[in-house]
C-alpha cells in the first residue's frame, strides 16, 4: 500500500506545484473537485487541460459509483470556494468517508485555500461573510488548524493569530505559493515554488518560520 499523503497548498498552484503534486503520487490519474466554487465550468476546463482530470460534480447528483469513481485516480485535488458548503455537500453523499478511504489507500489527497483547509480538524475562512472567522468542522484527517493565503491577503495574518491566542486549536499557515506535504498527520516538508514562500507554525503569542525547499 502507498503511505497516506496530503498536500495542502496556500494558493492556486502554479505549474511547478503542480507537478510536484503529481511526482508524488503512484501515477497521473488526476480528479478534480470543484464542489468549493460551484462547480465553476471554467476552472473544470482548465483542469482538464492542465492535467486530463477527470471531473466530479455533486450537481444535480453525484455519479454511480461513487467510491469506485473516486478510487480509480491516483491524485485528488480539491479546488478553492466555500468551505463550509463544499464539506456539508460531501457529508450528504459520503464523499467525506470516501476521501479517508482514497487516503488511506494511498492517494494524494491535494488542493489550494478551502482545498487545503479542509483537511484539518480546523481552518480560517470566509465561508460564513466576507468577514474571516474559525471553522472548527474540518474532516480531521490532519491535526490542528490551518491558513491559506497567509501573504496574499492581508487580513489573513492577524485574524489566524487572534484565533488562536483567544483559543483557536494552533497549527500552519501557508503562502499563496507554499505547500504542506504530510506523510500520514506528520509534516514532511514545506515547499515552494517562489522563493521567499514560507510557512509557519502558529501557536498562542508565537509564530515560527518553518524550513522551505524551492522547487
Amino acid at each position: 500500500m502507498d503511505r497516506p499523503t496530503i498536500v495542502g497548498i496556500g494558493g492556486f498552484p502554479d505549474d511547478a506545484m503542480l507537478e510536484h503534486v503529481l511526482g508524488l503520487a503512484r501515477g497521473r490519474r488526476v480528479l478534480y473537485v470543484g464542489t468549493a466554487g460551484m462547480e465553476n465550468p471554467y476552472a473544470a476546463l482548465d483542469w482538464l487541460e492542465r492535467t486530463g482530470a477527470s471531473l466530479l460534480r455533486f450537481n444535480p447528483w453525484p455519479p454511480a459509483g461513487l467510491r469506485a469513481f473516486t478510487l480509480a485516480h491516483d491524485v485528488i485535488v480539491v479546488g478553492g470556494g466555500n468551505t463550509a458548503n463544499m464539506l456539508a455537500v460531501w457529508r450528504v453523499h459520503g464523499f467525506d468517508e470516501v476521501l479517508r478511504e482514497a487516503w488511506q489507500d494511498g492517494v494524494v489527497l491535494s488542493g489550494w485555500s478551502a482545498g487545503m483547509i479542509c483537511w484539518f480538524e480546523a481552518g480560517v475562512t470566509d465561508s460564513f461573510g466576507p468577514e474571516l472567522a474559525g471553522m472548527r468542522d474540518g474532516l480531521g484527517f490532519l491535526p490542528g488548524s490551518a491558513c491559506p493565503h497567509y501573504d496574499g491577503e492581508e487580513l489573513r495574518r492577524p485574524v489566524y493569530q487572534r484565533l488562536v491566542e483567544e483559543g483557536f486549536p494552533p497549527g500552519i499557515a501557508l503562502d499563496d505559493r507554499a505547500a504542506a506535504v504530510y506523510d500520514g498527520t506528520e509534516l514532511r516538508e514545506i515547499v515552494a515554488s517562489a522563493p521567499g514562500a514560507g510557512g509557519y507554525r502558529v501557536g498562542p503569542n508565537s509564530e515560527d518560520a518553518l524550513p522551505v525547499r524551492v522547487l
